[in-house]
């Protein structure tokens, strides 16, 4: 019997992160994760196969293990396992087996990590507060003052930050000894060694003006200490945790290519691959058509002189082989699918790839980078999407203004065009995010339930061409709401669709978007408001990123545009509102704070209008992604038991 995609299959699906081949390309690592469904907790462990068509099997005996990585000489695997005390630590593992052996023991725990080309080092990135060092720690039952100096004293997901930055260190792989290489104010990000071993590169936000912008340069230092020297000028990258560049060195040391963008008033996620030398101007290479997709594993600089790629293009990637001196470019793989991670073996023959489609929610497929050639490698959700078929996605665009704008839609799975269906309009977040050809739990529970999902990508999406993403500065809840009600209204002249019962759905800027849309008509009979931005002019204040995604976003800081930020805040809308809202958030998100619910909840409430807030303890802006399993089920339950009850259950 086939049944529907519940908010329960969190508890069934298997996901694969993290590929890493090895340099001769005849093994592959990578973390498996499931969810115990006794404990309710999320396990993740090494995995190992050979290629190419080996079976998967346990490599560690840790539950919290992730990132594995091969060594240059392909005798050891590096990973972070999450220790007893909670830290996350860089542990080692011989490719023949055997048991691990913790490398790194800092109080902060380890984010990011590269090996050097000989294996006998490791960098790694670890937070440094220099006002409170790593054994500065009061037992005693009193409670803590914190101070706040800067703007970003803290950031989603990791919380209160205070004075710390991501410092750079490298440990030595035989005996552990530590050294911490960067000091001093801004993050690191990336760092990847040159091919000599004797420096490193790294991405990092050191401009006295990191506060307020997303300027973020290319950095190398020498590996036995140094001042970091400036690499590039005029890069714009997110950072804080949120998405950031990625590096490699061309083969001879003497180049850098970095994914990131160039583009000051635009957004870092509408990416460019460029290329530069030390002290240069960083050249572009991709123009535009093709995003480059962050955060990715790898990106590749082989000793013919190309550059492999993951890019998207209308929200499928494809893997893409770039000259870098005349920016020609040609397809390896892809289309149809949406890349999370890629790794290659030491030649870039092969890369292995994660690919999710809109029939599966993610496997790792082996890539022959110079035929184009595909293998599935594992299969893991086959008999649970055998039970549960996925929906049906079709595509259509539509011409506004000038601009094309592209819609999925999920019918389904025994959609039948004589018979009338409930449409839910899905909004997504950004507004320079995008839907693609992935698994979306949202769609997929709400599809598999009986009901059409609609997913535009309005101006302002990424992934259509830089034009397009800008096309939405300063105009949230103006051209782009009318996209998407475009698209709705070509879709309500279908006659399967029942244009009198009509759901909006949203998240973070679709948060916004689907309060803005109830704020405005009446057309729809349910509402749900996810991690909303409510009042653009308080979240100026209370975001982590309230001052440079704000000022890039709306237009000049608070003080200079209060008219402005209330006309486009969704709270100034809320007496129009007649449309029943369910409001959900995460009480730890700082990227939009819960007081955006809190704000629009206490409104609608006093405005007589039919509203509930649901709160979820312990869950920062992503915790939709990776947040307890409880919580996720809780949040999807929640939102089809909503549309159930305002839409009618559908058949």
């Amino acid at each position: 019997m086939q049944m529907p995609i519940s908010p329960s299959h969190i508890y069934e699906l298997t996901t694969v992160s993290h590929p890493s081949l090895s340099p001769d390309g005849s093994r592959l690592v990578f973390t498996k994760s499931t969810v115990d469904r006794e404990q309710i907790e999320t396990r993740s462990q090494t995995m190992m196969m050979s290629l190419p068509d080996g079976e998967p099997i346990p490599f560690t005996h840790g539950d919290q293990d992730i990132a594995p990585r091969f060594a240059p000489d392909g005798s050891t695997i590096a990973f972070i396992r999450t220790e007893a005390d909670g830290s996350k630590q860089l542990r080692l593992i011989a490719v023949s087996g055997g048991e691990s052996r913790q490398l790194t023991d800092v109080s902060r725990g380890v984010e990011e990590y590269s090996w050097s080309p000989d294996s006998r080092y490791l960098a790694f990135t670890s937070d440094v507060d220099p006002n409170r060092p790593p054994d500065d720690h009061d037992h005693s039952k009193r409670p803590q003052v914190r101070v706040a100096r800067r703007i970003r004293y803290r950031s989603d997901p990791m919380g209160w930050r205070g004075d710390a930055f991501r410092q750079l260190f490298v440990v030595d792989v035989q005996t552990g000894a530590t050294r911490q290489i960067t000091d001093g104010e801004g993050e690191v990000f990336a760092p990847e060694w040159s091919p000599d071993g004797a420096n490193l590169a790294f991405i990092s936000d050191r401009s006295s003006d990191r506060d307020n912008s997303w300027n973020a340069e290319v950095y190398v230092i020498s590996a036995d200490n140094g001042e970091p020297q400036e690499w590039t000028h005029g890069l714009y990258c997110f950072s804080q945790s949120i998405l950031y560049g990625a590096l490699t060195w061309s083969p001879d040391g003497d180049k850098l290519a970095v994914i990131g963008n160039d583009d000051v008033i635009g957004d870092p996620r509408q990416t460019c691959l460029f290329v530069a030398e030390k002290g240069g101007q960083p050249q572009a290479v991709t123009d535009g058509e093709y995003t480059p997709v962050l955060p990715m594993s790898e990106l590749r600089w082989t000793h013919n002189d190309r550059i492999l790629v993951v890019a998207d293009r209308h929200g499928e990637s494809y893997l893409c082989r770039i000259n870098p001196n005349d920016s020609g470019m040609d397809i390896v793989s892809g289309g149809g699918v949406q890349y999370t991670a890629v790794s290659f073996d030491s030649t870039a023959e092969h890369a292995v790839v994660v690919a999710s489609s809109s029939r599966s929610s993610g496997d790792l497929y082996l890539v022959d980078t110079g035929g184009g050639d595909v293998t599935q490698l594992t299969d893991y959700n086959r008999q649970y999407f055998t039970e549960h078929p996925p929906a049906i996605m079709e595509k259509f665009t539509l011409e506004r203004g000038g601009m094309q704008i592209q819609s999925r839609v999920s019918f389904p799975p025994a959609f039948d065009p004589s018979q009338l269906y409930p449409l839910i309009v899905d909004i997504h977040g950004g507004p320079q995010g995008r839907f693609s050809d992935s698994f979306d739990p949202r769609q997929e529970v709400l599809a598999t339930a009986g009901y059409i999902v609609l997913a535009v990508n309005p101006r302002g999406s990424s992934s259509y061409g830089p034009d397009f993403a800008r096309a939405v500065l300063r105009d949230w809840g103006g051209e782009d709401y009318l996209d998407i009600m475009a698209a709705v209204d070509e879709l309500c002249d279908r006659p399967y669709v029942d244009s009198e019962r009509l759901g909006v759905n949203g998240y973070s800027y679709g948060g916004f978007m689907s309060s803005w849309t109830v704020g405005h008509t009446t057309r729809f009979k349910a509402a749900v408001v996810g991690a909303p931005c409510i009042n653009l002019l308080s979240m100026y204040g209370t975001s982590d990123i309230g001052t440079s995604f704000g000022e890039t976003q709306w237009g000049g800081t608070s003080v200079e545009g209060i008219d402005r930020l209330l006309e486009h805040s969704p709270l100034t809308y809320a007496p129009n509102v007649e449309t029943p809202v369910l409001l959900m958030h995460g009480e730890e998100d700082y990227r939009c704070p819960i007081e955006q619910s809190e704000q629009y909840f206490v409104a609608l409430k006093r405005l007589g209008r039919e509203v509930e807030f649901v709160r979820f303890p312990g869950s920062a802006h992503g915790f939709l992604l990776d947040g307890h399993p409880s919580l996720r089920e809780g949040y999807l339950s929640r939102m089809l038991a909503w549309f159930d009850r305002h839409l009618g259950e559908t058949s």
